[in-house]
């Protein structure tokens, strides 16, 4: 019998989903979370909730603020004026932090952008163990008894032995009729995943498009960590030359040089032949830039690098154009011109803060 007090609670966390569903592209744009996660939970910042419930009072209109009034009219002392000058007596919204899972926070995302759940490109070779009772022992805890058999055993026993009465069947097992369920270790096929990370960290790729590319990048983790047993990223920045980094420096470094997109792309594609079979991993390399990039010639390399080494390895690539007061844009454009209609390939614009949602849906929407 469920306990009111935990139907109480499962009632609680829904309207803290709802609640979050009403503002998820709020909390998606300000970046509120990402500073308050843990390993398995975030801690989200709710306005305090209360429950609609019944409360008694007084039905008069006679009450302060109550009735028609009339411009001028003082208001009663000790309440705040509805104009906002003054000091006022009243309690403001207090803020409540509830901790909602990564799998919670993740289904939400899925329902709120109708993101379908992700296909695994190929059948993955890793193998995990995992033990299963599909097996059948003549010793074991009574816990695992297994009833059927042990009932089995028993009638196979009475009716050799020539003590089974079909008019009055009984069947009293012995130990000798006794089974139990044991385990066997069973290999399962388990798919993983790898987030490559490239971002221009040249000088015009400010503090502001930096916390843009940083929201963005919490959102995908929590999205893919939902699809797959296990996620790994890596990080690359580059300005005329690229090097793989770790998280903290990702996010931190800036360069005052100039932007050579396709030293990222060559080390990506290394990192791919080093560290990550595409049979055994599905491979998500995003690139974030202003769209600036050395000459068409350079572009033309990032194409072909592309189409020969990238994209056969890879689930999709993924390129996000953050909008800066210096960069000129145009490589989002050179991207779509060299891949038209290509599945893979999957730019977006980010024009601020706000933009973040609509890109995450571009990005994760396809299902691959």
């Amino acid at each position: 019998m469920v306990k009111r007090i935990e139907k109480d609670f499962a009632r609680f966390r829904e309207i803290i989903k709802g609640q979050i569903r009403k503002d998820l592209r709020k909390y998606i744009t300000h970046g509120e979370m990402i500073g308050k996660r843990g390993k398995y939970a975030v801690s989200i910042p709710l306005p305090s909730l209360r429950i609609p419930t019944f409360r008694f009072g007084k039905n008069d209109r006679t009450g302060v603020g109550q009735g028609e009034g009339e411009p001028g009219t003082p208001i009663a002392a000790g309440e705040q004026d509805p104009g906002g000058r003054g000091a006022g007596d009243t309690p403001g919204q207090h803020l409540l932090e509830v901790d909602v899972t990564i799998e919670e926070l993740a289904q939400i995302l899925g329902e709120e952008l109708e993101l379908p759940r992700i296909k695994p490109r190929g059948q993955s070779t890793l193998w995990a163990d995992r033990d299963r009772y599909t097996g059948v022992a003549r010793a074991g805890p009574e816990s695992l008894r297994h009833f059927k058999r042990t009932y089995r055993e028993a009638l196979k026993r009475s009716m050799a032995m020539g003590i089974y009465d079909p008019a009055a069947p009984m069947i009293v097992p012995i130990r000798e009729d006794r089974r139990y369920r044991s385990r066997k270790p069973r290999q399962v096929p388990q798919n993983n995943a790898v987030v490559i990370y490239m971002m221009d960290v040249s000088g015009s790729m400010g503090d502001e498009q930096k916390e843009i590319v940083r929201t963005e990048a919490f959102w995908i983790d929590t999205w893919l960590r939902s699809q797959y047993k296990k996620v790994e990223t890596r990080y690359i920045v580059h300005d005329a030359s690229a090097k793989e980094v770790d998280r903290d420096t990702f996010y931190s470094i800036k360069e005052s040089g100039g932007t050579k997109i396709s030293s990222a792309y060559l080390v990506c594609d290394e990192l791919i032949k080093k560290s990550f079979n595409p049979s055994e991993w599905n491979i998500y390399p995003f690139h974030f830039s202003d769209g600036d990039n050395w000459g068409s010639e350079d572009t033309k390399k990032c194409v072909d690098l592309l189409q020969e080494a990238v994209l056969p390895r890879v689930n999709v690539f993924c390129y996000g154009q953050v909008k800066s007061a210096y960069g000129s844009g145009q490589f989002k454009k050179d991207l779509d011109g060299a891949f038209p209609d290509s599945p893979q390939v999957i730019t977006s614009e980010i024009r601020d803060k706000a933009g973040i949602y609509d890109s995450i849906k571009e990005f994760l929407g396809r299902g691959k």
